[in-house]
């Protein structure tokens, strides 16, 4: 259906939620289990001038939130950026850019569990040897698959319970550390060169992500031509003030040392100034933070699998329902086994760096539909936001993201590539068999 069909169809749904509410759920969404393993990744680059890669990862966040702002005043769909490039581009596009997100929520969800059992290592060391790190994420998956299968009311319970959990620690451990860093270790030497700078920030933006699932729920949000860009760029601004008092706190309590603690760098960083209660905080808060993330991938990404059988995009097993519980209990389990390979054959730094891949071609497509809304003058409801210059801003974006995904390797772009070729082949298949 096109824009303005949808747009029918969701006058039933309220809109209720106001700056506060898609600001806050901007922030609890991109701050997730990764900001507690990334500070050591970005130390190993650029030492003392890792603050530097968040503020630049900041800016060009900011570059592509805007698009994701001019676009969605304009689409105010529930979808976010997957509904902005339908309208923009039509259903193939809007299929492509699902299969992206399935693809990036994936590679996500096993690279957080690579956090969550590093977490549960800390604090149990016991647990380290490789076999048992397997078993821990089998019965992990196992588990999460298991109670989302019984009910999606139960899987958003959980999502609930671990909401601001993870907060509260990171909130303390820049309160506290504040008062104990060395000027010193937060000097740096020189200014970084442009390649260590664009690795780093390209690693990054795997913590700054989360604005577009925030955004999915846009059909529900009050005068969204004022709202949804007022959120995002009070969003942006507080999780990058956050971000980089973490950075600065961990370098500046850890010195060097930080790049060599790549697993639970905020937990030792928090011993220094904390002593072992501030270690086990950060090593909890790191094991609630990625648990509920995890929790809240695997209830919301398996439903993709589920609509693409249901379409007979994929086997029609997928789009199986579960006689007792009503959930689709097929597509659930093939996630969870999907995300087990990944999370036991790669590392925490590999799968984010694809994830990353998956989600700048996303935004790209999401930049690229502001430009063509903009030029349509599409405009569901109320006048746009806009402003004097905003037609280029799509145009400086694809540009970043080009600088930042020529980072990928040969090995990543033909990954990603053989994912679209399939995903196209799929789309076309359903095509000539709907005929």
């Amino acid at each position: 259906m096109n824009g303005f069909q949808a747009s029918a169809v969701e006058e039933k749904l309220v809109r209720a939620i106001g700056l506060p509410g898609l600001a806050a759920n901007i922030i609890n969404t991109t701050i997730g289990a990764s900001i507690f393993v990334l500070p050591a990744l970005v130390s190993k680059n650029l030492g003392a001038a890792a603050p530097v890669a968040f503020v630049v990862c900041a800016i060009a966040m900011t570059m592509f939130a805007t698009c994701f702002a001019l676009a969605g005043s304009r689409v105010s769909l529930t979808g976010g950026p997957y509904a902005y490039i339908e309208v923009a581009f039509g259903h193939y596009a809007g299929f492509l850019a699902g299969v992206i997100y399935f693809v990036m929520a994936l590679l996500a969800i096993a690279a957080i569990m690579s956090v969550l059992v590093g977490a549960i290592v800390g604090i149990v060391p016991a647990l380290a040897e490789n076999g048992l790190r397997i078993s821990l994420m089998f019965g992990i998956y196992g588990l999460l698959a298991v109670l989302n299968v019984r009910g999606v009311r139960t899987g958003a319970h959980l999502v609930t319970i671990t909401t601001t959990a993870k907060l509260l620690p990171l909130l303390l451990f820049i309160a506290a550390g504040l008062f104990f860093i060395k000027a010193a270790a937060v000097a740096p030497e020189a200014w970084p060169n442009i390649k260590s700078l664009g690795d780093s920030v390209f690693l990054l933006m795997f913590a700054f992500f989360g604005i577009e699932i925030a955004l999915v729920p846009s059909g529900e949000v009050r005068d969204p031509a004022r709202t949804v860009p007022r959120a995002i760029y009070v969003a942006l601004i507080i999780i990058t003030v956050v971000y980089v008092l973490i950075q600065l706190v961990a370098q500046g309590t850890l010195g060097a040392r930080l790049a060599e603690n790549s697993s639970t760098p905020l937990a030792e960083a928090a011993a220094t100034f904390l002593g072992h209660f501030g270690r086990l905080l950060l090593l909890s808060a790191a094991t609630i933070s990625a648990f509920g993330s995890v929790t809240s991938n695997i209830l919301s990404s398996p439903r993709i699998l589920f609509a693409l059988g249901r379409d007979g995009i994929l086997p029609q097993m997928f789009a199986h329902v579960h006689p007792r519980f009503h959930s689709p209990d097929v597509a659930i389990f093939a996630f969870a086994a999907l995300a087990l390979l990944l999370s036991v054959t790669s590392t925490f730094e590999s799968l984010a760096i694809m994830a990353n891949v998956a989600a700048l071609l996303l935004y790209a497509l999401c930049c690229a539909a502001a430009w063509e809304l903009m030029r349509r003058d599409v405009c569901l409801e109320a006048p746009p936001f806009y402003f004097a210059g905003a037609r280029i801003v799509p145009a400086i974006s694809i540009a970043l993201i080009i600088w930042l995904l020529a980072r990928a390797t040969t090995r990543e772009w033909f990954a990603t590539a053989a994912v679209l070729v399939a995903a196209s082949l799929l789309y076309a298949l359903r095509r000539v068999t709907a005929r």
